[in-house]
């Protein structure tokens, strides 16, 4: 009789924490949710692709709250939970690298506060940056953009860190390239 007071007991007390868990991601996934949808954006190419992934990622993270550690940082959680649901749309899908980019003009980035010039540097950036091949174009947003550290980007998208600074090193080389200003120029 008591061994059953505290199986019922320890389940009570799993259902809890799983509840606070659950509480505690989705109220932090809600202040994340804008830098995921950026980094989908990034990942995907694609305006509606990133809204479908960042969306994956969330019910993914919210589905899997139990298994988030508290005291770790949420968005490198779910980042890397887009990672992996990217990926493996990718292996399904059979896209090879560059497939599903859309062309800057088709992406809508409207920023209210922003001045015009403002919007067309923006889109210049943005335009070259899209040209880079996803595997730099992803590192170049987490470590650039994002502000994470090259050992924070290894760990988000699960590769060496050197792996994120050969990535990083190739895509300075391809944006400093005087071709890479033509390209940025005539988007």
């Amino acid at each position: 009789m008591r061994q059953s007071q505290n199986t019922a007991g320890l389940r009570f007390i799993r259902m809890a924490l799983e509840k606070n868990a659950h509480e505690s991601v989705r109220t932090a996934l809600a202040e994340a949710y804008p830098r995921l949808w950026r980094f989908c954006l990034t990942t995907t190419g694609r305006r509606d692709r990133a809204d479908d992934l960042a969306q994956m990622a969330s019910l993914r993270a919210l589905e899997k709250a139990h298994l988030f550690e508290p005291g770790t940082a949420l968005d490198r959680w779910v980042f890397r939970i887009a990672q992996r649901i990217w990926l493996n749309e990718l292996r399904a899908e059979t896209v090879r690298q560059g497939g599903g980019v859309s062309q800057v003009d088709d992406i809508d980035l409207p920023d209210e506060r922003a001045s015009t010039e403002t919007n067309v540097f923006a889109r210049q950036v943005f335009a070259t940056v899209m040209a880079l091949p996803e595997a730099q174009r992803t590192a170049v947003v987490l470590v650039y953009v994002e502000g994470y550290s090259y050992k924070e980007a290894a760990a988000i998208l699960e590769i060496p860190i050197g792996t994120v600074m050969s990535r990083l090193a190739a895509a300075r080389a391809r944006l400093s390239s005087p071709s890479s200003e033509a390209k940025g120029a005539r988007a």
